[in-house]
C-alpha cells in the first residue's frame, strides 16, 4: 500500500514558496493578483509557483466548514490497536476511506494508530465504531469524545525558524 500522504521535504521549498504559502494560509481565497501586489512579484510568478506547489501536493485549497454548524455534533478521537501489527497498513487504508475520518496517524505508545472522526450524533459514532471493530486486524479501540473544540487549525508557517513569513 502506498502511504496516504506523499513524503515531501521542506528543504525543497525556498523562501518565496514559504512566503506564498503563508499568504494562502491566512486567506485561501486570495487571488494571484492580490498576492503579487502584496509581494511585489509578477502575477505569472505567483501563478507558476503556486501551481507547482499544488501539483506537488504541498498545499491543497479546500473549504473548511465549522463542523457543529453543518450538523457534526460528535467529534471523537479513537485509539486503534492492531494485531498482528503486520495488518496495520491494511487497517489504515480501510480507515482512511471512511468519510467520517478527519485525521489518521500511526502512533507510538498504547495504540497502533489514532483516528479523529466527526459524526452526526452518538448513534452515528457507535455505528462507525462497529465498522472499525469489524475490520480484520483491529484488536481493540478506545475512544474519547471532544466535548468542546476551542481551536481547529494548522500551525503557522512562521514557527519554522529558518523561514521568515508574515
Amino acid at each position: 500500500m502506498k502511504d496516504i500522504l506523499p513524503e515531501t521535504h521542506s528543504d525543497s521549498l525556498d523562501e518565496l514558496d514559504f512566503q506564498l504559502l503563508s499568504h494562502l494560509q491566512h486567506d485561501g481565497r486570495k487571488s494571484f493578483t492580490d498576492i503579487a501586489t502584496e509581494t511585489g512579484l509578477a502575477v505569472s510568478t505567483v501563478r507558476n509557483r503556486l501551481t507547482r506547489l499544488l501539483d506537488a501536493k504541498v498545499i491543497q485549497i479546500i473549504g473548511r466548514v465549522e463542523p457543529e454548524r453543518v450538523g457534526f455534533h460528535v467529534y471523537a478521537r479513537i485509539g486503534v490497536t492492531v494485531r498482528p501489527v503486520a495488518e496495520a497498513k491494511a487497517v489504515a487504508a480501510k480507515i482512511a476511506k471512511l468519510k467520517e475520518v478527519s485525521f489518521l496517524a500511526m502512533t507510538s505508545g498504547e495504540h497502533t494508530m489514532e483516528v479523529n472522526v466527526m459524526c452526526r450524533d452518538n448513534d452515528h459514532l457507535t455505528s462507525l465504531l462497529d465498522s472499525i471493530h469489524a475490520m480484520k486486524g483491529v484488536y481493540t479501540t478506545s475512544s474519547d469524545m471532544y466535548l468542546k473544540v476551542y481551536k481547529l487549525a494548522q500551525p503557522e508557517l512562521s514557527l519554522l525558524s529558518n523561514h521568515n513569513t508574515k
